[in-house]
């Protein structure tokens, strides 16, 4: 493997059901711009499996290397070079987009950090166009599972600011912008995938 690539395990195991979602979802969609790409290898997979799609990635500088390296390895006439992006950065020079996607970032980020993921959502996204979130949250209606406890609270020793977030505190943030969650699915290993839409 190239030495700038970085390799997520965790990736691996859940490409293939996002994907499973992610085809009804994104069926009609031309262009999707994925926050928070991390090792890279969701935004290959999803490309390489979605060739009807424009997909680019984009991420904070030090994640650049591993995924222009995945980028280079598999050639992707769809998947766009990475797009240096912070969510507290102001809009980021692209054109509009018919979805975006983030995969395991809010709750390793400042709770604040999803208000601005639906700020940049409300300026960024076509008409009918989605914000699909993926990971684990805190649902009102039943305790945390065990292992997401635990790694709640690893999370937030490694930074007081970061954590699982509660759907009711994410689904007012959608609102706030104007975006109300229009799905929730079940994901394996106690994730979700959440679907928000802004009414037309």
């Amino acid at each position: 493997m190239n030495d700038a690539r970085q390799y997520s395990p965790a990736c691996e195991r859940n490409r293939e059901p996002i994907l499973h979602e992610l085809r009804d979802h994104l069926a009609s969609a031309q262009h999707v711009w994925e926050v928070g790409s991390g090792t890279g290898q969701h935004a290959v997979y999803f490309a390489a499996h979605l060739p009807h799609l424009i997909w680019q990635p984009s991420d904070r500088s030090q994640y650049h290397a591993s995924i222009e390296a995945w980028r280079a390895e598999t050639a992707l006439p769809n998947l766009r070079p990475v797009l240096a992006f912070d969510l507290f950065d102001e809009a980021p020079p692209l054109e509009r987009t018919d979805a975006i996607i983030a995969c395991n970032v809010i709750h390793i980020a400042p709770f604040e950090a999803t208000d601005r993921l639906f700020a940049h959502a409300r300026a960024a996204l076509n008409p009918g166009g989605k914000v699909i979130l993926y990971g684990p949250f805190v649902h009102p209606d039943r305790a945390l599972e065990e292992s997401n406890q635990r790694f709640d609270q690893m999370l937030r020793q490694r930074d007081p600011q970061s954590g699982i977030r509660p759907l009711a505190e994410v689904d007012a943030k959608a609102r706030a912008c104007g975006f109300e969650r229009a799905l929730t699915r079940r994901m394996p290993a106690n994730n979700d995938l959440l679907v928000f839409e802004r009414p037309l």
